[in-house]
């Protein structure tokens, strides 16, 4: 009697074996971020992330609001928008979705339990059956490869995604200083042109300046005025576009910037073996191979299933009212009669093969574009250290020269304030080049380690010009 008892529980307590074994994996505390974090704090140099819990975005809007209070700098405003950023806020969600699939990819599917009941001619006919899927058993390993290559790839995805983020609030924030250094210089220009007009009239009206050159100086005046409005402007709209990027509320709008561009380094940054980072640690090179590695790990997977579609097996029993109960086992196959695998076995090898090519274009577009992109950098670096070390020493040295002769009455005072427009042309262009530089650098930063994007903007002049020279 207790054979028989164990004999009919024995399938039952196997399945239920089975299906503790399945449910091994487990979530991460961190949601799968950890290894985001890791790969950021390697080429961001800091490991703020976006929040997951309430306690956490107390904690960042504390720091945040810390932050706040003194000037920004670069890194402060790429440490705002990775923990303001709410689109990134949502993909780092999103990984939380990746990695709970990868758990459900390590558990066994759950058993199916049927039960039937048939009544006739004063009989009762009762059917139960207890099954579970032996195939998805079998595969679960693989499953779970196939889930966690899916899950890693999205971590390099979201890592990506935070490179990009910071380096848009860098270059962000550069605009957002280079316009207001901009609009302030102006304003400067505004005011001496305001006064050169000025006098200009007086000595007309004297008898002492003839109306062109009166007409002219006049003329730079409202053209000035003219630049001050687009550089007001312009302030206004970097700035605005640096509160986008940093997800700020408008309570929080009020911050400061610095009066100007940080300096120019005292050295460009070497190129050694810029081609070979960017191959081992740029993130849409993993991402390609990552791609191939599990599209050649798939196509093993669909080899070895390629037979057998459906497979279930599991416990059943049968009793009839007045009769003993009968039980015993059932097994569903779906015959490979129709559809032998070869056409999924063709696709996957074709799409292995489409993933290996798109892995080595993006491997060759990597080196291009950091290629390109140095080669902007110097071209910005050379460009910005012309303008400090030739261009406006010398611009300087001319003025004091003309200073001199206007004291020893050799020139006339609108010769020295011709002068004086010409060195603004040298100082607004040594901004402009300072402002090109920071930017090449950061998107030098985004060819290696990032996923690199097009150089275009790099080499374009600002809107605000500057106020062309009257010609005497």
């Amino acid at each position: 009697m207790q054979t028989s008892k164990w004999m009919s529980a024995r399938p039952l307590l196997l399945s239920l074996a089975v299906l503790t074994l399945a449910g091994c994996a487990s979530l991460s505390d961190d949601g799968g971020t950890g290894p985001v974090r890791q790969l950021t704090q390697s080429r961001l140099g800091t490991t703020a992330t976006p929040p997951r819990t309430e306690a956490d975005r107390q904690a960042s809007q504390a720091r945040v609001a810390e932050l706040l209070q003194r000037p920004l700098t670069p890194d402060s405003a790429v440490e705002i928008a990775l923990l303001n950023n709410r689109q990134l806020q949502a993909r780092y969600a999103a990984l939380g979705v990746v990695e709970a699939d990868r758990v459900r990819a390590g558990r066994l599917a759950n058993p199916t339990f049927s039960f039937g009941q048939r009544r006739g001619d004063g009989e009762t006919e009762i059917d139960r059956s207890l099954m579970f899927n032996v195939l998805g058993l079998l595969t679960v390993p693989l499953n779970e490869q196939a889930a966690a290559r899916t899950l890693e790839r999205g971590q390099l995805q979201l890592a990506a995604d935070t490179v990009d983020a910071a380096h848009e609030a860098r270059r962000a924030y550069i605009d957002a200083v280079a316009a207001q250094q901009l609009w302030a210089y102006a304003q400067q220009v505004q005011d001496a042109a305001d006064a050169a007009a000025e006098l200009a009239q007086r000595m007309l009206a004297a008898g002492h300046f003839n109306k062109l050159d009166q007409m002219r100086e006049q003329a730079f005046a409202a053209d000035a005025r003219l630049q001050v409005t687009r550089a007001q402007h312009e302030v206004t709209a970097s700035r605005e576009r640096l509160i986008r990027v940093l997800a700020l509320e408008a309570a929080q709008t009020t911050f400061q910037l610095p009066a100007r561009l940080p300096d120019l380094p005292a050295h460009e940054a070497p190129a050694q073996q810029a081609e070979q980072q960017a191959l081992d640690q740029r993130l849409d090179v993993q991402m390609a191979k990552r791609a191939a590695e599990a599209t050649a790990a798939d196509l093993g997977l669909t080899r070895r299933t390629r037979l057998i579609n459906v497979l279930h097996a599991g416990y059943q029993n049968a009793s009839t009212t007045g009769a003993s109960l009968s039980q015993g086992y059932e097994v569903e196959l779906a015959l490979p009669l129709f559809d032998f695998g070869e056409a999924r076995v063709a696709r996957a090898e074709a799409l292995y093969m489409q993933s290996v090519h798109q892995a080595a274009q993006v491997a060759i577009q990597a080196q291009s574009e950091v290629r390109e992109a140095h080669s902007a950098y110097r071209a910005a670096y050379a460009q910005a250290r012309h303008y400090q070390d030739e261009v406006v020493p010398l611009r300087q040295r001319i003025s004091d020269e003309m200073l001199l002769r206007y004291n020893g009455m050799f020139n006339s005072v609108f010769e020295l304030l011709a002068d004086a427009r010409e060195q603004v042309r040298s100082v607004t262009g040594a901004v402009q080049a300072l402002r090109q530089f920071w930017l090449a650098e950061s998107q030098l930063q985004t060819a290696v380690y990032g996923r690199g994007g097009s150089l275009t903007g790099l080499g374009e002049a600002s809107t605000t010009a500057t106020p062309s020279a009257a010609t005497h």
